[in-house]
C-alpha cells in the first residue's frame, strides 16, 4: 500500500478497540460515562490506528515508487528526520530523531521518501533497536546503494515516566553497510550529522 495520510479508520476496527479501552478505563477505576471521559475509547481506539498505521504500509515499495537512474555516487545524508513511536513493551511513546545517508550505486531516492521509510516503520509496536535495523535493511536492500548508515537518538517515556524515572536520558542507536562500516565513511557521516552547517 502506498503512503498515504491516514483518514479513513475501520469502523468494525475502532468499534471492537473502543470497547476494549472502555473496559481498561473502567477497570482502572474511572467511571466511564463521565463528560470528559464518554468519547475517550473512540478517540484512543482511532488514534492507536493512526499510531500503528505502518503495519499497512510497504516500505519498499515507497522508495521503489521514487527511484531515479543518476551517476551521482557521494554521500547523501537526510538529518534531524523527527520520529514518534511506541514502545512494544509498555505502549508508552518513544520519540527523537533520526539521521539517514547512503552512498548511491546508479540510483537516487526522492528525499521525502526516506522520512516516509522512517514514519512507516515508527508506526509500530517497536523497539528502537529493530527500528534502527528495519530502516537501514529497507533502504540497504531496495537502493542496493554503495552503503547505508543510520543513526537514531530518542528518548523513552517508559524511562521517564516510569521504572526508573530518568527524564533526561538518550538512547542512541547506529547501523551501518557497506562502505559506511569503513572507519573514514563512518567518520565522515557522523561529523556531518553533528556538524552546525549553518
Amino acid at each position: 500500500m502506498p503512503y498515504k495520510n491516514f483518514e479513513e479508520y475501520n469502523i468494525d476496527v475502532t468499534e471492537e478497540v473502543q470497547n476494549k479501552f472502555k473496559a481498561i478505563i473502567e477497570g482502572l477505576g474511572e467511571d466511564v460515562d463521565r463528560e470528559g471521559i464518554v468519547k475517550t475509547p473512540e478517540r484512543a481506539a482511532k488514534a492507536m490506528q493512526f499510531l500503528t498505521q505502518g503495519y499497512h504500509q510497504d516500505p519498499e515499495e515507497i522508495l521503489k515508487g521514487a527511484m531515479f537512474k543518476e551517476d551521482y555516487d557521494d554521500m547523501v545524508i537526510v538529518k534531524d528526520i523527527e520520529l514518534y513511536s511506541l514502545c512494544e513493551h509498555h505502549m508508552l511513546p518513544f520519540f527523537g530523531k533520526a539521521h539517514i545517508a547512503y552512498i548511491p550505486n546508479g540510483h537516487i531516492v526522492g528525499l521525502s521518501k526516506i522520512p516516509r521509510i522512517v514514519d512507516v516503520f515508527a508506526r509500530r509496536l517497536q523497539v528502537q533497536e529493530r527500528l534502527t535495523h528495519d530502516i537501514l535493511e529497507c533502504i540497504n536492500n531496495t537502493l542496493k546503494p554503495q552503503g547505508v548508515a543510520v543513526v537514531i537518538e530518542a528518548s523513552h517515556m517508559c524511562m521517564m515516566m516510569r521504572g526508573v524515572q530518568k527524564q533526561n536520558s538518550v538512547t542512541t542507536t547506529s547501523g551501518f553497510r557497506g562502505q559506511f562500516e569503513k572507519i573514514e565513511t563512518r567518520t565522515e557521516f557522523l561529523r556531518l550529522i553533528t556538524a552546525d552547517l549553518g
